[in-house]
């Protein structure tokens, strides 16, 4: 009998949280301390038999194929110098990070991505914990995760500011992406998983699901016929964006229980095209679609003073908020810096406000509830930046910006 690859999602605490995700009336508050969430990913080959037990398992809360992911690439690059005659970018400047008391001290981010440099000087004195789950080994043999850190938690080079957070101390970078771009839906769990276990308060995912790629791999691999293939990859989709939804609800969960929230802040996708006719709009793509992580979308500027931000053309659309992600400098893998476009570059200055906002809750209370920093984040945006005639839906909640007091 045939078998498939399926990832698990299991909760082997003592308690049932099964009514979160049956819409019974059992809340995340009702879970008791002493109780308890573990969860665990496994990677298991099934058989229909074998998936029917599985799925009567009162430990199961989500099953999905793995998927490949591929990596939002960036719409442009272009190698450059520092520029010391300006001493914040238009990104920091616009986010207001600039004049923010908070730097991120005291907050550990995860950055989930192609690895990163961790020789570059962007990222001299910080607790740099990297874990592969490519099988490539770490370090970034792509540069997307270098430049995506260098925004969030880069050191100051020549007296120019790049990145949001710099007084970050800590990062878990999670390598989920190998040399071309690639990864599966399996490693970015159990990064997820490794994340929340290290304690991260924000993690900042700039990746999307391919389906285009599992369609072709099970008409080229299984020989399925193409229409058969694109129905089988639908039900793929759907079941693992049920898993992210899961994981994320328990994520939260978790949070309530140990006082100690993780936001998940994912990049909202690039294919949409404003700028040719007849032009498009997309929808935002998995894992950003996913109840439970804030997607990002992107902005471009005109230049200063910076107050009539538009939505960059390949932004997608129906994001929960918006940052800058058109023409963004950061770190360079292999040493000096570039400029990068996309909802990827978008997604660290998001993250990075997420550190400066956790620092400031946590010096208030002690403790970080995801739901108060997620509800922060969105209730602070601002569209007073914006251009007039911007769809709504394409900025959500306006521009991101960072705490002053």
């Amino acid at each position: 009998m045939e078998q498939d690859r399926l990832i698990i999602l299991r909760n082997t605490s003592r308690v049932d949280l099964s009514d979160l995700f049956s819409g019974r009336s059992r809340s995340i508050q009702s879970v008791r301390p002493s109780e308890g969430i573990n969860l665990r990913l496994d990677v298991e080959s099934l058989d229909k038999h074998d998936l029917f037990e599985v799925r009567r398992d009162p430990e199961v809360v989500s099953i999905a194929p793995p998927m490949p992911i591929a990596l939002i690439k960036p719409v442009a690059s272009q190698q450059r110098e520092a520029s010391p005659e300006t001493n914040v970018t238009w990104g920091v400047s616009v986010t207001r990070a600039a004049e923010s008391p908070f730097t991120g001290k005291g907050v550990t981010v995860a950055v989930l991505d192609s690895g990163i440099d961790g020789e570059h000087e962007a990222f001299r004195g910080i607790q740099l914990i990297q874990r592969d789950f490519t099988g490539e080994g770490n370090g970034d043999n792509y540069g997307h995760g270098t430049h995506c850190a260098g925004t969030l938690f880069g050191q100051s080079i020549d007296g120019l500011r790049y990145s949001i957070a710099p007084g970050i101390q800590r990062a878990l970078i999670g390598k989920v992406l190998d040399g071309v771009g690639r990864g599966t839906t399996a490693g970015i769990y159990q990064a997820l998983l490794w994340a929340i276990n290290e304690n991260a308060h924000v993690i900042s995912l700039s990746l999307g699901l391919d389906f285009p790629g599992y369609v072709d791999k099970l008409v080229t691999e299984k020989e399925y016929p193409t229409d058969l293939a694109t129905s089988k990859a639908l039900e793929a989709y759907r079941a693992n964006i049920r898993l992210f939804e899961s994981l994320a609800e328990l994520t939260r969960a978790r949070g309530n229980i140990f006082q100690q929230g993780s936001v998940v802040i994912a990049a909202a996708g690039n294919e949409s095209k404003r700028d040719i006719k007849p032009d498009y709009e997309l929808a935002v793509t998995p894992p950003a679609a996913a109840d439970g992580i804030i997607s990002v979308g992107a902005l471009r500027t005109s230049g200063e003073p910076h107050n009539a931000l538009t939505v960059a053309d390949f932004s997608n659309t129906g994001v929960n908020i918006s940052a800058p992600g058109v023409d963004i400098y950061s770190a360079a893998v292999g040493g000096g810096y570039i400029d990068m476009s996309g909802t990827s570059m978008a997604t660290p200055h998001v993250a990075g406000v997420a550190a400066l906002w956790a620092e400031k809750i946590l010096a208030e209370t002690r403790t970080l509830s995801s739901i108060e920093l997620s509800a922060r984040l969105i209730g602070q945006a601002t569209k007073s930046r914006i251009a007039a005639g911007v769809d709504p839906l394409d900025i959500g909640a306006g521009l991101i910006q960072a705490p002053l007091s």
